[in-house]
C-alpha cells in the first residue's frame, strides 16, 4: 500500500502526496550513495585532522563556563547549542550519546566529547529538533532530558509529533515552514531547510526538516538546522525582518557532488551569511562526526581562509570552540 502524507497541502511545493520535498531540485542521481560509500572505502576517508585527534581536541574543545551573563548561546558541538534569552533556555538538536546512530557499536562515533553532561544542564523550556537523522534526533538524550525536565515543550516539523507521544511526551507542538507559536514571550517560528528525512529504510522524506527563528525582545535568532546552500533560505529575513544572530552549518560538505545538496561547504555559509546582513554568526555542524570526506579540522580552516580573502571581519562570523559562550547582540 503507497503511503499517503497526512500532512499534505497542494498549494505548498515542499509539500508532496508521499511526503516532503526541496523546492529546489536534487542532482543527485541513482547509485550515488553506493559510489560515494566505495570511493570513502578505498580513500580511508575522511584523514584525521593534521595533529592528530587529541590535539583537535586541545585547539577546539572547552568545558561549558555558566558564569556568563545575559543573553547567548553555548556552542555544545555539531548542531546541539543552549540559549539563554530572555530568560529562558533552550536546546537545539540535544545529541549527547556516543553515537549518531540507532545502534550503540556501529555508526558514527563521536570524535569530540560533549562540554557539559546532561546533569550539568540548566532548568530547560523547550527543546527545538530540526528533523529526525540520528546526528540531530537521538533518542536517549531526549529520554532523559524528559526524565530530568518533564515540563519542557518540544518544537518539532512536521510529522515528528508521533515519534515524541510514542516516548510518552506529550508537550510537543508540530510545525510547517512559516508557521510559528508564541512560547512565553519568545516566537518560535519553523522556516525553510534544504534537507531532508530519513530515519528507517521505510519512512524516506514522511517527515518535514527545517530551521527555526526565535523572536525574542525584539531581536531574532536563526538556527538554520542542518541545511544545503539555497535562494529560498534568503526568505527569512525578507519575511520574518532582520536576522540579528544566527547559526550556519558549514560541515559535511565534501565531497560536493554527493554532500552539495544537503550541505553547504564553508564558502557558501560565507556567501549566505554576507547575504542575510552579516549578523553575529556561530558556525555549526562541525567538529564531532565524521559525516563527510573532509578531516575535522579542515572546516574552519576553510572558512576561515573564505572570509579573510574576501576582506570579511572575524569579528562576526568565525570558528569558536566547542563549548564555547557567545554573547547575544
Amino acid at each position: 500500500m503507497v503511503w499517503k502524507n497526512p500532512w499534505y497541502n497542494s498549494a505548498m511545493p515542499h509539500h508532496r502526496p508521499d511526503g516532503f520535498c526541496n523546492p529546489a531540485p536534487q542532482t543527485r542521481e541513482d547509485g550515488d550513495v553506493q559510489r560515494w560509500r566505495k570511493n570513502r572505502r578505498q580513500q580511508r576517508l575522511p584523514y584525521p585532522p593534521k595533529e592528530g585527534y587529541a590535539a583537535f581536541q586541545d585547539s577546539w574543545w572547552q568545558p561549558v563556563d555558566f558564569n556568563a551573563q545575559g543573553d547567548g548561546v553555548w556552542w555544545l558541538g555539531h548542531a546541539s547549542l543552549l540559549l539563554r534569552l530572555s530568560g529562558q533556555y533552550l536546546l537545539t538538536d540535544p545529541v549527547f550519546s556516543r553515537r549518531a546512530s540507532p545502534l550503540t557499536f556501529y555508526g558514527p562515533e563521536r570524535k569530540t566529547p560533549s562540554p557539559i553532561t546532561l546533569s550539568e544542564l540548566p532548568h530547560l523550556d523547550a527543546v527545538l529538533i530540526s528533523h529526525n537523522h540520528y546526528d540531530h534526533l537521538d533518542k536517549h538524550t531526549i529520554m532523559e532530558i524528559s526524565r530530568r525536565f518533564p515540563e519542557a515543550y518540544y518544537y518539532v516539523p512536521l510529522g515528528l509529533k508521533p515519534w515524541f507521544l510514542r516516548l510518552g511526551i506529550k508537550q510537543v507542538v508540530e510545525l510547517d515552514w512559516w508557521e510559528s507559536k508564541l512560547h512565553s514571550s519568545l516566537s518560535i517560528c519553523a522556516v525553510p531547510a534544504r534537507h531532508w528525512s530519513m530515519r528507517t529504510l521505510w519512512d524516506r522524506n514522511r517527515t518535514l526538516w527545517c530551521g527555526w527563528v526565535i523572536g525574542h525582545a525584539g531581536k531574532r535568532f536563526w538556527f538554520s538546522g542542518d541545511t544545503g546552500y539555497s535562494k529560498q533560505l534568503l526568505e527569512i529575513p525578507e519575511r520574518l525582518g532582520v536576522i540579528d544572530a544566527a547559526a550556519i552549518p558549514i560541515g559535511a560538505y565534501a565531497p560536493r557532488w554527493f554532500m552539495g545538496d544537503n550541505h553547504m561547504a564553508p564558502e557558501q555559509a560565507v556567501l549566505l551569511w554576507q547575504k542575510i546582513g552579516k549578523p553575529l554568526a556561530i558556525p555549526i555542524h562541525w567538529g564531532v562526526f565524521e559525516l563527510g570526506d573532509e578531516s575535522l579540522d579542515e572546516p574552519p580552516q576553510v572558512l576561515l581562509d573564505t572570509l579573510i580573502a574576501a576582506g570579511e571581519s572575524l569579528t562576526r562570523f568565525a570558528p569558536v570552540r566547542i563549548g564555547a559562550f557567545i554573547s547575544m547582540p
